[in-house]
């Protein structure tokens, strides 16, 4: 395990998958526990995946992360191939994600009252960060000479995107009422992280408060919404692709899809057809 955790280190994972991986492991080794681990098959592997779906019912998410913790450790301590079953990953249905209107988000910010939580969503909305991101930020983080934040996710990757004026107003009035310490948002306790659920839970709230409770929107919502607005805004692909921190261009296109400003500025060909004609001199004798 401590070999595993070493390797892990090593390469690009956060702290979270990390964790995920050497518990699923340890999951895999008590199953087995008459076998020792470099023991361990293949075949046993997927016996076990099977005892995941079948015996504890577990989700298809829940048996990926299994795979690709076995796989780490087939491949890259046991130096042993390993083929994650292809079934664990079926095609998706690409189903394009929630945008809310700006009327919509400017509806969720002025309703909150709570300082704390305006900021929050603000702070969300403004800049696309995930929400992982956002309970990680510290105060170092916030460069108000170079109007800009530094964004660093979960995998130590960082990014920076730009700081509106009227944020950096939101976050000085928010630093004066509640003096954070390290993380730009407290938790209960002085210099610990504000939780994910929490700010979760300031959305549905408020969500449910104006009526939008029916809609399907989450905290990442508010991520896809800053991406389409921008290119709503005309904003240049490879630059939103910067600020969102996609790893491939394709990650980003699809907000392509979700602008309905671009896609109500393209003219009907048929209209363009009618419009064309009309425009030429009378050909008649």
């Amino acid at each position: 395990m401590q070999r595993t955790k070493d390797l892990l280190n090593l390469g690009e994972y956060g702290p979270g998958t990390i964790r995920s991986y050497l518990s699923e492991l340890r999951y895999l080794f008590s199953y087995y526990g008459d076998v020792r681990p470099s023991q361990i098959t293949y075949e046993d592997s997927l016996n076990y995946l099977i005892y995941l779906n079948k015996t504890l019912g577990c989700s298809r998410v829940k048996s990926k992360m299994a795979a690709n913790s076995f796989a780490f450790f087939f491949r890259q301590v046991q130096n042993k191939p390993y083929k994650i079953p292809s079934i664990l990953f079926a095609a998706h249905s690409h189903k394009l994600p929630p945008v809310m209107e700006e009327q919509e988000v400017f509806n969720v910010i002025s309703t909150i009252k709570n300082v704390k939580h305006k900021t929050l969503i603000i702070l969300l909305y403004s800049t696309g960060m995930r929400v992982s991101e956002i309970t990680n930020l510290k105060l170092i983080d916030i460069d108000s000479k170079l109007m800009r934040i530094k964004i660093v996710n979960g995998k130590g990757k960082s990014r920076f995107v730009p700081l509106s004026p009227l944020v950096l107003d939101q976050l000085r009035t928010y630093y004066l009422y509640y003096k954070p310490v390290n993380y730009l948002f407290n938790g209960y306790r002085t210099a610990s992280k504000y939780s994910v659920r929490s700010i979760q839970v300031i959305l549905q709230k408020t969500l449910a408060k104006i009526g939008l409770g029916g809609k399907n929107y989450t905290v990442h919502t508010l991520r896809h919404s800053f991406a389409t607005h921008l290119v709503d805004n005309g904003a240049d692909l490879q630059v939103v692709q910067e600020m969102m921190g996609h790893s491939h261009l394709s990650q980003t296109t699809q907000y392509l899809h979700l602008s309905s400003k671009r896609l109500n500025q393209i003219m009907n060909p048929f209209d363009a057809m009618i419009s064309h004609i009309n425009k030429k001199p009378d050909q008649t004798p």
